[in-house]
């Protein structure tokens, strides 16, 4: 996928939260650090650092959701932050995010520590962020 059509699906995935640009993603895919598991209709965005991976973003089109796409890449995530080395995962979702942190816990993750007043919604209120963590076997 290249960095547009990432930043088109962000942004009907993200509707609250603001959207990633194009640019963004470019500079993101630029590092050796960060891996991209896509599908069309949504797509899992990380980056393996030593031993740890980060979950930067989850975005799966809004009519594709509850299909189980989202684990899917999830999996997909998971599996090549293995194969680069990673033992631990973490990743940071909003508060209001009842579906993402449902999809999260099922699939091994703990709350480990919150940050306040983290995201700006598009209404400009702001929201915490739960950082979350999983061991990777």
């Amino acid at each position: 996928m290249a960095p547009e059509d990432l930043a088109r699906l962000h942004a009907a995935a993200f509707t609250t939260l603001r959207p990633w640009s194009a640019a963004e993603f470019e500079t993101l895919l630029a590092s050796p650090y960060v891996f991209l598991a896509a599908q069309p209709q949504g797509f899992a965005l990380g980056r393996v650092i030593a031993d740890e991976a980060e979950l930067l973003t989850l975005a799966t089109d809004p009519a594709h959701r509850r299909q189980g796409l989202g684990r899917d890449l999830l999996h997909r995530y998971h599996d090549t932050a293995q194969q680069r080395g990673a033992t631990t995962t973490f990743l940071e979702v909003a508060e209001d995010n009842q579906p993402a942190i449902a999809l999260y816990h099922s699939d091994g993750y703990a709350i480990m520590a919150q940050r306040r007043d983290y995201y700006r919604t598009t209404q400009g209120t702001r929201l915490a962020a739960l950082i979350m963590r999983r061991a990777l076997p």
